[in-house]
């Protein structure tokens, strides 16, 4: 596995759109930044959050997740509450190849506030908004912007392609739109 440039990047975004909205410069001034990065892409955050608000009153199940515990809002920015975190979404849509896998990790900028994106791989064939579990480990709120950068995809590409794809398994985030919450598929009882 190799990872793949600024030029690999910006060329995949044009003949497959594989990001969009694609951006192929990096925006940076008075913003934090999104766009092009030399070996990756810094991806923006939609203007769409689910605030966690269930803290203390009960447990968090993933294999069961109580929705009503989160508060959705929408805006220009959004305050992570201290100790908490939000759910987010991408403004960008990814196509991923068959011969590409990516890590996504949080940005600088946020973690030297005491936050952290969850750091996940998009696999071969995976497609859809990205959704962003964004946590404030910090004493206080901090505040996210909507349609700057949040995090950093980085592409790497393999010497040949997977034998099975994202879109092989029919995998459970295929093609979300909006926020996606934990989601466990429950087995299927054979006779």
């Amino acid at each position: 596995m190799g990872v793949k440039s600024d030029r690999w990047i910006t060329r995949m975004a044009m003949e497959a759109n594989m990001i969009e909205p694609f951006q192929a410069e990096q925006v940076s001034k008075g913003q934090i930044s999104f766009g092009v990065s030399s070996y990756g892409y810094d991806m923006r955050l939609g203007r769409k959050f689910e605030i966690f608000r269930g803290a203390g009153q009960t447990v968090l199940d993933p294999k069961q997740v109580d929705t009503n515990q989160f508060e959705a809002i929408e805006g220009e920015s959004c305050l992570v509450p201290n100790g908490s975190f939000v759910l987010g979404r991408s403004m960008e849509y990814f196509r991923i190849p068959r011969d590409v896998l990516t890590i996504c990790s949080g940005k600088s900028t946020y973690a030297r506030c005491g936050v952290l994106v969850n750091v996940t791989p998009f696999e071969p064939e995976w497609e859809g908004y990205v959704t962003l579990s964004i946590s404030n480990t910090g004493p206080c709120p901090v505040r996210l912007y909507a349609e700057e950068g949040i995090a950093q995809v980085i592409f790497l590409g393999a010497e040949s392609v997977c034998e099975t794809s994202y879109a092989d398994k029919k995998g459970k985030y295929q093609s979300q739109q909006g926020i996606a919450h934990a989601l466990v598929r429950k087995a299927i009882e054979e006779d």
